[in-house]
This record gives structure tokens, sequence and C-alpha cells, in this order.
């Protein structure tokens, strides 16, 4: 055992006592604290970032599938031989072919820019999960030749229509005429409406039937591309690899990652250096506890004088103020782990209750993408901060220990 009996006696003995200095115990009192609302603010912070990582990728893989087969020039023939390819991997659990395009939407003078994707229902519905999210109307009415569409809450609105309207699609390849070339309209019936909570989805995505958008798009029989599903989202990059090997030279396959690279990074860096600059904060309050020390120290000199008179060792009064201050750090720590488990957990109720109270929106989707604060209590994560927490309590209690060891008891009793 690191402490023996005399020094855990003494040591929680003095943690319990009340020093003969107010002030001393007010700065032991901030000590605690301080480390609590840092261990607090580490756990809350980290969660909600890992909460934000993994609502994005579930949104993300939601309205992207997990994989994509595509052609380099944008046209992929033969699609069902390819699926029936892709599929002899164990792993990808279904497909679905998709035809996308850019276009231009208008209705009543409102015009905005949207990606058209033309899908197969019955097989869509198996790599993502819009259908889902449909909000009003009727999700199974996308029909080949009857030209519906499906379109975003936040495009509805910026557009002012409803289920039933009729909007116009105006796609950027013109057709020749004797007046020169004039761009391509066709009118959609809007037959459904749904709602990803993600603004970039809700705002300028359009689904329709595949067949009708190799019409809009002059495809033929080609697609631009298909979409599988995997039985596990984390492990594309070895499916990529294996598809690699079966798929002809000019089909390439992609995953989420490869799509949203830049932006999975950022918020992985951006997790590291939360950790970073938040630890710092956790140790300039864990240091607090050696000018609580330091002043403990020269409250209990007489007191040190005695024990050592008595025979404890300069080892003893080491171990017994590192007990001391390690004590007020693992209080802290402690403290702050469920005070920030309970805020972890509860932080989106708290955020929605202010905002309710305010009247104003905290969160905006074309800001932060979702609008909603979400959060994910990771064990590794507070596990980690726990630990790192004691391990700068206990190295900040170091020095003053040392110091009071190296009392010497005949000064120290001198004025006594």
């Amino acid at each position: 055992m690191f402490f023996s009996k005399f020094e855990l006696m003494v040591g929680l003995r003095y943690l319990k006592a009340k020093q003969k200095s107010s002030f001393v115990s007010f700065i032991s009192f901030v000590s605690i604290i301080g480390i609590a609302l840092g261990v607090a603010a580490l756990i809350t912070v980290l969660s909600v970032m890992n909460g934000f990582q993994r609502e994005i990728r579930s949104k993300i893989i939601g309205v992207t599938a997990h994989m994509q087969l595509i052609d380099a020039s944008g046209r992929l023939a033969n699609w069902e031989d390819i699926a029936k390819r892709a599929k002899i991997n164990k792993q990808v659990v279904s497909y679905a072919p998709y035809v996308d395009g850019q276009a231009l939407v208008s209705y009543d003078g409102n015009v905005s820019g949207v990606m058209i994707r033309g899908v197969k229902p019955e097989l869509e519905k198996t790599v993502d999960d819009i259908a889902d999210h449909i909000v009003s109307g009727d999700k199974n009415s996308l029909i080949p030749g009857k030209f519906n569409v499906i379109i975003g809450r936040e495009l509805a609105r910026q557009l002012g229509v409803q289920v039933g309207d009729k909007m116009t699609v105006i796609t950027p390849d013109g057709q020749p005429t004797p007046a020169g070339m004039i761009p391509r309209l066709k009118q959609f019936n809007i037959s459904g409406i749904f709602n990803m909570h993600m603004f970039e989805y809700d705002s300028g995505l359009v689904l329709v039937d595949m067949a009708d958008a190799q019409v809009l798009f002059k495809m033929n029989d080609n697609v631009s591309g298909i979409r599988l599903t995997v039985d596990d989202v984390m492990n594309t990059k070895q499916v990529k690899a294996e598809l690699g090997k079966v798929l002809p030279d000019n089909v390439l396959a992609t995953d989420w990652i490869d799509q949203h690279a830049n932006y999975f990074s950022a918020v992985e860096l951006e997790k590291k250096m939360m950790f970073v600059i938040l630890t710092l904060i956790v140790a300039v309050a864990a240091f607090n506890l050696v000018s609580t020390l330091v002043m403990t120290v020269n409250d209990k000199r007489a007191d040190i004088a005695i024990l050592r008179t008595m025979g404890a060792s300069r080892h003893n009064i080491t171990r017994i103020f590192m007990l001391q201050g390690g004590m007020s750090g693992i209080i802290g720590t402690i403290s702050g782990t469920i005070l920030g488990l309970l805020l972890a957990i509860n932080i989106g109720r708290i955020v929605h209750f202010f905002e309710v109270l305010t009247g104003t929106r905290l969160i905006s989707s074309e800001v932060y993408l979702i609008d909603y604060l979400p959060s994910q209590v990771i064990p590794s994560d507070v596990i980690s901060i726990f630990i790192v927490s004691i391990l700068l309590s206990i190295v900040a209690t170091i020095y003053p220990s040392r110091n009071a060891a190296k009392t010497d008891p005949v000064e120290a009793l001198r004025y006594e």
C-alpha cells in the first residue's frame, strides 16, 4: 500500500480539520470547484462534439448511402450487371441505382438551384431513410411517367409551395431551336415533402422517379451511379478495396468518408484541440492546489515539527501532504465527472429550455447543419478525463509536499 495507516490518519485529519486561516480554506475550496468545473466542461464539450459527429454522420449516410459506384464519364451503363458483381461481396447488403443532375426549380417567380435525384423507390428505401422523414404527402407517389417530385421542407418554404402544387424544373442542357438554344423546361407535381433536419438537403435535394430523371437529363437507359449499403459503415475502406478487384476498370468505388473527408477531418481536429485546451483549464485549477498546500504547510509548520520529533520521516510528511492535496483533486474530479455527465446527458433539454425561454433559435440548421444539440457520452473519453485530472492533481502536490518535508523542527518550534 502506498500510504501507511499513520499517513492516512494524519492526512485525512488535516483534510477534514478547519484551517487556522479562513483564507486558506477558501483557496482550497476554490481549487476543488475549479477542478470540478474544468472536468465538467471537458466532459460536456467532448460529448456534444461526439454527438454532432454521430448525428451528422448518420444524416449524411441517411441521404448519400454508405458507398457509391460511379463512372468517370458520369454515365454508367449495364448497371444491373455491375450491381450483381458488387452484391457478390458478403459485406454489401443492398444497392440502388440513381440518376442525378443540377437544375433550377421555379414557382410563382421564386427560383432556387437544386440537385435532382432520380431513384427507384423500391430499391432506394434500402440504402437511405429519406422515406421515413416524409412529413407531408405520399412516400409511394414516385411513379414512372407521372413526373411527381418529393422535395425538402426548406425548399418548399423558399418557393412557397405545398403538396399538390406544380413547379417548373429547368435543366442546364438546352435544346436547339430555330431561335437558338433554349433551356429545357418540365413541370412536376409536388407529391411529398421531407424533413431531414439538415439545411443542405432540406433546401437543395429533389427526388423524382429514375425513369423520369432519365428522360429529363437525356440519359437513355444509363444511370449516374449505384449506391450501396454495407453491414459495417466503419469498414467501407476494406469493402472499397475488395470491390476494386472485381469491378470493371472504368467503375470507381467511393464511400461516405471520401465524399465528406474535409468535414470529418475538421471535426476530429477540433475535438483533439478542444481536449487540449480544456485540459489546460483543468491543469490551471489543479495547480491552484500548489498555492493551497504551500499555505497549508505554513499553517501546519508547528504540527510538522512535532511529527518529526515524534519520529515521522521526511517521506511520511511528503506523503501526508500529497494525500491531502490528492484527495482535494479526487473530490473535485469526482464532483466534476458527475456534474459533467448530468450536463452532457441533458444538454439538449437545457438548450431547448433556453430557446423557449428567450424565444430565439440558438441552434440554426443553416449554420450547424442540424437544428438541435445532440450529445453522446463515450465512456473512454470520461475515463481519460478522469485519469488526466487525477494525475494533474497529484503532480501539483509534489513540490509543496516535498517542501513541507524539509521543515526544520528546531526552527519551526523556536517561537512556539
